[in-house]
């Protein structure tokens, strides 16, 4: 059980870094008028791919007997980071012209949500990992 979170813990980091590279990416390419390549796509999913394991992590953590009640504003909070990622990514992937717009507020938006699920439980962004 102490492993299981303690992943999930350190998983945390990488969501994040994954995240603001994500973003700092999709601003510089707006900025610049970059024209949308595959690095937007890879991006966009390898941040969805890890808030979905992520979550994935947590779930198994509560079904396996980790629940307090903090935890509710936690575990909403990441739905809809997970929810609003996937469909701005989504939505963008299908689009006749993809741009930067859509996955920039589609990461950005969910990196604020993933902020405020982390501090929904009383920890801090970069505080330590749970043990």
């Amino acid at each position: 059980m102490n492993t299981l979170l303690s992943l999930h813990s350190y998983l945390r980091y990488l969501v994040l870094l994954v995240g603001v590279v994500a973003v700092a990416w999709f601003a510089f390419g707006l900025a610049t008028k970059r024209p949308v390549d595959k690095s937007v796509r890879i991006l966009g999913s390898s941040f969805a791919g890890l808030l979905d394991t992520q979550i994935l992590l947590g779930i198994i953590g509560v079904a396996m007997g980790r629940y307090y009640p903090a935890l509710i504003g936690h575990i909403v909070m990441m739905i809809l980071a997970a929810g609003l990622a996937h469909a701005l990514l989504v939505k963008n992937r299908k689009s006749a012209t993809p741009g930067y717009v859509l996955p920039l507020i589609a990461v950005g938006g969910a990196l604020l949500l993933v902020a405020g699920g982390i501090l929904a439980i009383g920890r801090g962004l970069l505080s330590g990992v749970y043990l």
